[in-house]
């Protein structure tokens, strides 16, 4: 049987008007999860700030929230860049106001093999995810410890920050740092109002997945009875999460990082199956330099 299904899209888990007023920036908001996220938010009342480096990411995001009559305005920065994410969030309090809410969503990532995996991939990915996300929470957070007002930030994380992640080395290690980050600065930043937490999704398929994402065999195969769940997830699932995480109601919730996965990562088996090393897995051949 598994879980039961989920109320129906456009349903809302906070009462209406909960984020009246409030401005909420959502990093790589243009597409995917983030887009689910930004999407709750904008249901609820939010003006929803896209921050994305790519222009068609941008428009899609902005086109997706105006479509449910919520306001929307593009932001553009690499969020591995501090003065770009300066300049972006001068942009966006000159139009909407101060941002109360940061969800830091941008990521990059893809399967390889650590020993197929190159300097350059290993460092890109982990200064989108690690550097990325600290670099967009101090800007943040900077600005209201200096207007002395309150904030929220969610970090979208992952399960393998606890376990390891055989074929995503790189993602794993910046999604630990994320985690570590996040209880880090919910204790430095709590005197100054500001909550900080983390959010990790499991099993979410969407229409924006990468092509690399995509090409994992057996992906999207009988995911759901992979779960203990007997499902995937929706992606307003995760956005209802990230809602409530940031909400008023959430208030005394800081430091924590939640899993939406329908227990997934928390699975045993009696008897573990046979290991499949991850290059098999990922369909490559012997390894040779």
């Amino acid at each position: 049987m598994g879980l039961p299904e989920p109320p129906e899209l456009g349903a809302t888990a906070l009462p209406p008007g909960t984020f009246e007023g409030e401005v909420v920036v959502v990093t790589g908001g243009g597409t995917g999860l983030g887009k689910a996220m930004a999407l709750e938010f904008g249901r609820l009342g939010a003006g929803v700030a896209i921050l994305s480096r790519k222009e068609e990411h941008l428009s899609a995001g902005v086109a997706a929230l105006e479509g449910i009559g919520a306001r929307a305005l593009p932001a553009q920065a690499d969020i591995r860049q501090p003065d770009q994410i300066a300049a972006a969030f001068d942009h966006i309090e000159a139009e909407l106001g101060m941002p109360g809410v940061l969800v830091n969503n941008a990521a990059g990532n893809f399967p390889v093999p650590a020993e197929d995996m190159s300097p350059n991939a290993w460092r890109t990915v982990v200064d989108i995810v690690l550097n990325g996300t600290f670099n967009c929470s101090r800007e943040f957070g900077r600005r209201h410890i200096a207007a002395r007002t309150p904030g929220s930030i969610l970090n979208i994380g992952a399960s393998y920050a606890w376990t390891g992640g055989p074929g995503f080395a790189h993602s794993a290690a910046g999604k630990a740092g994320v985690k570590n980050m996040t209880e880090t600065l919910a204790v430095e930043w709590g005197p100054y109002g500001i909550r900080v937490n983390g959010l990790a999704p499991g099993l979410f398929p969407h229409e924006d997945e990468t092509a690399a994402i995509r090409s994992v065999p057996e992906r999207r195969k009988n995911d759901g009875a992979r779960c203990p769940a007997q499902r995937v997830g929706y992606p307003r699932e995760l956005g209802w999460a990230a809602t409530f995480l940031t909400s008023p109601y959430a208030s005394y919730i800081s430091g924590h990082t939640l899993v939406v996965d329908g227990a997934n990562w928390q699975r045993r088996a009696m008897l573990m199956p046979e290991f499949t090393p991850i290059r098999e897995q990922l369909g490559k051949g012997p390894f040779e330099l």
